[in-house]
């Protein structure tokens, strides 16, 4: 099993910035994509930027040039650094991690962090 903890989100003026953490523990070696979601309210969960299984990421178009995916192997964290935010950012923001584990795929998601962009 993988268990995602997030931590980071809170409310900022549109412009701020925010950075998200995501700690992974349990079966980290069996992770094979790890990044985040988001889900405004009425709306779908959406990518938001994740790593692929070959190390690259991959940003969704309204994020790109402002938010900026990262890691820290040692500390089994992946981070989200939003920038120049804006208030159509504001959404529950949820860590994911894919991966196989005893032959079976999972799709784990961690508890949701709150992003509120105010204008």
């Amino acid at each position: 099993q993988v268990q995602l903890v997030e931590s980071g989100g809170g409310l900022v003026q549109a412009g701020g910035s925010l950075r998200l953490s995501c700690a992974a523990s349990g079966s980290i070696f069996s992770i094979n994509r790890m990044g985040w979601y988001r889900q405004a309210p009425g709306k779908q969960r959406e990518l938001v930027a994740t790593f692929t299984s070959g190390g690259n990421t991959n940003y969704a178009d309204s994020v790109k040039g402002r938010f900026t995916i990262s890691r820290d192997n040692a500390k089994n964290t992946v981070y989200l650094q939003m920038s120049s935010l804006k208030p159509e950012d504001t959404a529950v923001y949820y860590c994911n991690a894919r991966g196989t584990l005893t032959f079976r795929e999972y799709n784990h998601w961690g508890q949701g962090t709150q992003v509120t962009v105010s204008s």
